[in-house]
């Protein structure tokens, strides 16, 4: 469906508003932090980057696009961590696939990255959906980049 491996979010809305798939957020804390994640309690999150995984099985953009907004009420454990002056997100990734596309994801970038016990996987058996992580070079292998204005 997609030509081009780059969009950008507004440019391909009517595709991005049908696609269902599996997205990348990756986010950059800026400091060490310390967050209240809801029913996870108080984290601490060292100064790095990191990738959580999500999808959206309908109106993608709106997904992300949500993630990206500073206001928003806080429901899931991603929205307590954007939430957080320290935090941006620095990049996103998506690919079309259904929702059991997400952990298969989640696990591939757990096998090179740390994983955040419980963070964003109360729906199913992961260890984690978010990851500390050195670099997110090897997304571009299976993945494509939307570049995001911030």
């Amino acid at each position: 469906m997609f030509e081009e491996s780059r969009l950008k979010i507004g440019e391909t809305k009517k595709q991005l508003n049908v696609l269902k798939g599996v997205y990348v957020l990756i986010i950059r804390v800026e400091d060490d932090a310390s967050v209240n994640v809801g029913a996870l309690g108080k984290l601490t999150f060292e100064k790095g980057l990191y990738a959580y995984v999500g999808s959206a099985q309908n109106n993608l953009e709106q997904r992300i696009k949500r993630h990206l907004r500073k206001e928003k009420r806080l429901f899931w454990h991603i929205d307590y961590l954007l939430d957080n002056g320290t935090t941006k997100v620095v990049k996103v990734f998506h690919k079309q696939a259904d929702k059991t596309e997400e952990c298969a994801i989640a696990k591939v970038i757990g096998e090179r990255g740390e994983p955040i016990d419980g963070f964003g996987s109360s729906d199913c058996s992961c260890k984690s959906h978010l990851f500390r992580i050195e670099d997110y070079r090897f997304l571009q292998d299976f993945m494509r980049v939307l570049y995001v204005k911030t």
